[in-house]
Order: structure tokens, then sequence, then C-alpha cells
């Protein structure tokens, strides 16, 4: 399989060289469908090996927490988008051998397989085998014709075709599988940009779209005539507004140990005089007036640092790594330290390089920041923790 890739692989590459302006329009129109047929299959392929890979758990053997986190670190993919490929993949595994052959045919697009799979689950459970396997011949035959949107607004009427005589019985069992369905969807994704913006997308199940609007809409008026921001700066602002609210109870959970709250690092000379950038403990950089202007309503934690950065005293605890041991921690580590991993300080534990009980001290070079699956990972596991010649963790 590897070979006949590679090939396939050096085929591709040699049509990227073609002179396209050479062809006639019908030549690269008929190119361009075979282009898309050639997708569609090496998808297949593809959601072949990811769920070989799933079942026989290499992404744990190698010290993921999932499938879909270790694909995000291999083929660079989101999280949402490896767990849809997970999912996907899983689905026409079982029991949709009609829906993963169209696809490897070329006949219908990855998009509009995941709609006919998840309509063909739901026909299955309603109405039995028999019903499924023509809701495929059905919805193949659609796909041919509409796009995944419009394909999946079909679907939701397919026993009308494939079983007349139960379709509005079970009418509410299906309102009920897309409920599921947009539970089991629902994400939000923070993706940091390269200049310290955070782009936000995802997808809210209804209850939770619901309670969104009833706290931000409020806030998104014109706060007069002269208000000139855009709808989209009035739903940010909102967000803002609600994210302060929301900061200044006491009734949110601790985060790591810590009450929840934003830390801000900046130098003592630059905070006693002519403040300069502050940084956050997620790496973000704020701008001078951003910092005086928070400075104003905070708590002021000092830290001695040494000439490259280093924590050198934070204070000490006897075997907890709370207070400021651990915002040393959250000062050097910047999250779980473990490879790939890319979970926040507010997620993590602080791990025992040397055990507590094994008469390891509590102090910052006995101490490692780690998310939770991690943390478990490394104490059963043949995973290795020790502080490098530069002061941070390397793993072996």
């Amino acid at each position: 399989m590897v070979e006949e890739l590679a090939q396939a692989e050096d085929a591709v590459a040699a049509c990227l060289d073609a002179a396209t302006w050479t062809a006639s329009e019908h030549d690269l129109i008929a190119a361009l469908d075979a282009a898309h047929r050639l997708e569609q299959r090496l998808a297949a392929v593809k959601l072949s090996l990811v769920r070989e890979l799933d079942g026989r758990g290499t992404a744990v053997a190698q010290g993921a927490s999932s499938t879909a986190i270790w694909l995000r670190e291999r083929l660079r993919l989101t999280v949402p988008a490896a767990r849809r490929l997970v999912d996907l993949a899983a689905a026409l595994d079982a029991g949709t051998p009609g829906v993963r052959r169209a696809l490897a045919d070329g006949h219908i697009s990855v998009e509009q397989a995941r709609v006919i799979g998840e309509t063909v689950s739901t026909v299955h459970a309603a109405a039995g085998a028999e019903a499924a396997d023509k809701a495929i011949g059905v919805l193949v035959d659609w796909a041919g014709q509409f796009d995944p949107a419009l394909l999946r607004k079909l679907s939701t009427r397919i026993l009308d075709h494939v079983a007349p005589e139960i379709a509005d019985a079970t009418d509410r069992a299906a309102l009920e599988a897309e409920a599921q369905r947009s539970t089991r969807d629902r994400h939000l994704t923070l993706s940091e940009l390269r200049d310290g913006r955070l782009r936000l997308t995802g997808n809210l199940d209804a209850e939770t779209a619901g309670l969104l609007r009833a706290a931000i809409d409020p806030l998104t008026a014109p706060s007069g005539p002269d208000d000139t921001r855009t709808p989209g700066q009035r739903r940010h602002d909102a967000l803002a507004d609600l994210c302060r609210l929301t900061l200044r109870t006491t009734e949110l959970p601790e985060h790591g140990g810590e009450p929840a709250h934003i830390v801000v690092t900046t130098s003592y000379d630059t905070l006693a005089g002519q403040l300069s950038v502050g940084t956050l403990d997620t790496g973000l950089r704020l701008t001078p007036q951003t910092v005086r202007r928070l400075a104003c309503d905070a708590a002021i934690l000092p830290a001695v640092l040494g000439g490259a950065g280093q924590t050198l005293d934070l204070g000490r605890q006897r075997r907890l790594i709370t207070g400021p041991l651990r915002r040393a921690l959250v000062l050097r580590d910047r999250g779980c330290a473990f490879p790939g991993c890319d979970r926040p300080p507010r997620w993590c534990d602080a791990h025992h390089i040397r055990h507590w009980a094994d008469g390891g001290p509590t102090n910052l070079t006995n101490a490692v920041l780690l998310c939770g699956h991690h943390h478990r990972h490394l104490h059963h596991s043949d995973w290795t923790v020790h502080l490098g010649g530069d002061g941070h963790p390397d793993f072996i």
C-alpha cells in the first residue's frame, strides 16, 4: 500500500507541473471531475487507515489521550476536524459498506458520506436493516444531485421514501437523534493568531445557543446615536463585558488550585515607572496601555527572577504545589509540558518529578506542569521527566 500510494503521489505531483493553459475547456472540466473523484477515493483510503489505527490503540500507546488528539499532532489538524475524521471512519466501518463503496468509487464526497452515514444509522434504529439498505440507495442517488447541506435537509424525511408506514411515528425519534448529534458535535475552539488575538469557532447546541443569546443580546445594543461600532464589534465587546461580569462573581470553580483569575507578568521597574509590555499566563502579550488599565484593579504578587527570566523564588509549600510555587510553574512551563500537548495552565496539575512520598522536595526544581491525561500517563508508563540544563523539563 505504501508503494502504491507513493506512485500515486508521484503521478499527482506530475499533474502539478502540467500547463493547464494549453488544455481545452472540455479537458479542464474533465480533469476537475477526475481530481475530485481521486480526492474522495483518497479520503476513503485515509478513513480506512484511521479506523485500523484507532482499533489498534496506536494513539494511546504513543502517549496521546485519544486518536483524535494524535491525529491533530500527526496531520496538523484542528481537534474538531480530527474528531470528525475518527467518527466518520467508525461510522463507515459499522454496517454501511454501501456508503464506503460509494465514497471509494468517487460517487459521493466526504461531507455527503457523513450525512448519509448519520441518516442510515437513524433509519436502521427506527425501521431496521432492510429500510436502512433502501435508504443508502436513495441517499447515494440524491448525493449525485444535491450538496451536503440540502442533502441533510432532504434526509430528515427519508422514511417517507423507504418506510412510509412508520414515517410519522418515527419523526420524533429522528428529531431526538438530531439533538444527540448536536450534543455530540458541540465544541468551541480558541485559535491563537500571530498578533496575540484569538479566533473563536465552534458549534453550540440549541440550549447553549439560547443561553448565549439571552446573556449577550442585552449587551449588544448600540450605546447611543454616536456609537459607530459594527454589529460584529458590538458582539465582541458584549462577550468581553460578559466575561468581566462573570469573573467578578464568587461562584466560579477553582482552576488548578487557584481561584478564577488572569495573570499578567511584567517587571518591577516597568511597574514602578513607565509600564512596558505585559505577558498573560497563556503567553499572549499585552500593550502597556492595557497593563496600566489592569493594574488599577489587581493584586500585585512579587516574583524574584534571574537574568534569563528563570524563577528563583516564589515561596514554598510543604507538600501541595499551590499558591506562589504554582505560579512559578505557570511562568516556567506555560501549560502542560508534555511534548505536543497544548492544554493551558488552568487545565493542569503540578507533578512531583521525584514523588513526595519518596522523599522528593516540594520546590520548583522537582515540579512540572501536566494536564490530567499526561499526569496519569506519566505515573503509569515508561515515560520519565527531569529538568534540563536550561531549567525546563525534558521527557524521555
